[in-house]
C-alpha cells in the first residue's frame, strides 16, 4: 500500500470518537449483538472508519451467529493485512487496515465452506457502510 497514513496516538484520539479509538487504535472489541452492523442487510461497501479505504462488500457478508459483522472475503487483498495476535491468552489472526493500520477484528477458519471457508469477524466501529445509491 503506497498511500500509508501515519498519525500519532494523540492525532488519532482527536480525530476519532472514544469507542472507535479504543477499538481501532488500541485493539479493543465491541459487545456482540449490540453494535451498528452485526445485523445490517443494506447493500454497499464497508470502508475503514479511520481512513476510508474500501475493505468489504455486502455481497460477502453473512450471518455467522456471533453478533459481529462477518465476511467470507475482502474486496481487495492489498487493502487488508493480517498478523499473529497473542493477546488475551490465545493465538489468533488479527485483521488490520493496510493504509492506516487500524485494528479491524480477527480472521477465523470457520466461514462458509462453499465460499472461502474464512470468517473475517470485524468490529462495527472499524467500519463505515457506504450504501448503494
Amino acid at each position: 500500500m503506497d498511500d500509508k497514513i501515519e498519525k500519532t496516538e494523540a492525532e488519532w484520539q482527536k480525530d476519532l470518537d472514544q469507542e472507535t479509538f479504543a477499538i481501532t487504535r488500541l485493539g479493543g472489541t465491541e459487545r456482540p449483538f449490540a453494535n451498528k452492523y452485526w445485523d445490517e442487510k443494506k447493500p454497499g461497501v464497508y470502508k475503514c472508519s479511520n481512513c476510508g479505504l474500501e475493505l468489504f462488500t455486502s455481497d460477502t457478508k453473512f450471518d455467522s451467529g456471533t453478533g459481529w459483522p462477518s465476511f467470507y472475503d475482502v474486496m481487495n487483498s492489498k487493502n487488508v493485512i493480517t498478523k499473529e495476535d497473542n493477546t488475551g491468552g490465545m493465538t489468533r489472526v488479527e485483521v488490520l487496515c493496510a493504509r492506516c493500520n487500524a485494528h479491524l477484528g480477527h480472521l477465523f477458519p470457520d466461514g462458509p465452506k462453499e465460499k472461502t471457508g474464512l470468517r473475517y469477524c470485524i468490529n462495527s466501529a472499524s467500519l463505515n457502510l457506504e450504501t448503494d445509491k
